[in-house]
């Protein structure tokens, strides 16, 4: 049994429709007509940067296999790019199109893992993501956590954005102009988390190590390095429920009710056609590091800090 679902002018076969992904009954069916649904959202954020397919074929509760080379089988309208590795190179995909989107999901991708930086200039990011990793803090916490990141943020004359995981945290994010490499977004980013840790120390911290954080809330920006990725904005997660990684407004967070999982695969497209993509304008926001690395370095002289 086959089922043939309509992405742009493609028609995507998907096969196996009935075949049960999530516990609670969502279907590779179900997934596949998701991500055609979002896809216009979607693909404003993730064309042009090659990707990591994340893919349960048995479901969540079967193996995830982490996929970073397209699969030969995959049909040629399936985009790629050619990214150097240690070893020759590594053929990723990337998203041009709706149909592309549907067609990973009849290959039980759930989640795409994009690059922070696009095909045409991979070693400069145009997005430098910080994410807010709790211990076993409070929701409550997470989400000051996040409104802190984003008033330093807007300190620094930088705009920031969020988004919820669809799993335990949040993303702040700035978009760049693609002048600094990512050795100087990593650097500004970790100084970033150590000015934020020095103000609310009781509230966040920096220490990778668990067992250090004492409830802490980690200020994660290891993900800002070349070759690393962030889980793309309107991707499902595979978890319980189906929840989305779902850019918000900023004063969703004022709002007790905004879990980071709460928006899902069944409400997710509805909220896009109620009150469109949150993010939709962040394009037009890229900016440059060099003004913001002045005024940060002033904010860590006056936390005590050296760098």
């Amino acid at each position: 049994m086959s089922l043939t679902i309509r992405a742009g002018r493609r028609a995507v076969e998907i096969t196996r429709p009935e075949k049960v992904l999530f516990p609670c009954g969502i279907s590779k069916a179900d997934l596949a007509s998701y991500y055609e649904k979002v896809s216009e959202a979607m693909l404003h954020h993730i064309d042009g940067r090659p990707l990591n397919l994340e893919r349960y074929p048995d479901g969540i509760e079967g193996q995830r296999i982490m996929q970073q080379r397209a699969s030969k089988h995959f049909p040629p309208w399936v985009g790629r790019v050619e990214v150097p590795a240690r070893k020759g190179t590594v053929e990723h995909v990337v998203a041009k199109d709706a149909a592309t989107l549907v067609y990973l999901a009849s290959q039980a991708c759930i989640t795409l893992h994009p690059w922070l930086s696009r095909s045409d200039r991979l070693d400069r990011p145009d997005r430098l993501v910080i994410d807010l990793d709790p211990s076993n803090g409070k929701l409550s916490d997470v989400r000051r956590a996040a409104r802190i990141l984003g008033e330093l943020l807007s300190e620094l004359d930088l705009t920031p954005w969020a988004m919820t995981t669809g799993s335990r945290g949040y993303h702040v994010v700035v978009a760049l102009q693609r002048r600094a490499d990512f050795d100087a977004v990593r650097a500004f980013a970790r100084d970033v988390a150590a000015v934020a840790a020095a103000r609310e120390p009781r509230l966040f911290t920096d220490e990778q190590r668990k067992a250090k954080r004492e409830g802490r809330i980690l200020i994660d920006v290891m993900r800002n390095a070349y070759g690393h990725t962030s889980v793309a904005p309107y991707a499902v997660r595979p978890r319980r429920g189906a929840p989305v990684a779902t850019p918000l407004h900023w004063d969703e967070l004022d709002d007790a009710d905004a879990r980071p999982d709460l928006w899902t695969l069944a409400s997710v497209p509805e909220r896009l056609k109620r009150e469109g993509d949150p993010w939709h304008q962040i394009a037009s926001h890229a900016e440059t590091l060099t003004g913001a690395r002045k005024r940060l370095d002033a904010a860590l002289e006056e936390s005590g800090l050296k760098r």
